[in-house]
């Protein structure tokens, strides 16, 4: 089963958050709803990059490296061909 790592964006502070999931999209609705206490001050959120890992191990080992990643390396990802968004 793949897992997905991504990154939204808040449209309030145009701040980063970086999570991984089994679904991007319903994750991406329980961040909008609240549902997250560490997003739910900053809302609304919008998804902004995902890519799929071929395991649950793959995805935790990436979302790790990504929260590590500053500002200029997350725009690059955002704008590269890794990034699902863009297919």
């Amino acid at each position: 089963m793949p897992f997905f790592v991504y990154i939204i964006q808040s449209q309030a502070d145009h701040s980063f958050y970086k999570g991984f999931s089994e679904d991007v999209f319903k994750r991406l609705e329980q961040h909008n709803a609240g549902e997250s206490s560490y997003t739910s001050n900053k809302l609304p959120w919008e998804l902004v990059y995902y890519e799929e890992l071929a395991d649950k191990r793959t995805a935790l080992i990436r979302e790790k490296n990504l929260k590590k990643a500053d500002r200029s390396r997350i725009i690059a990802l955002i704008n590269s061909n890794k990034n699902l968004l863009k297919g």
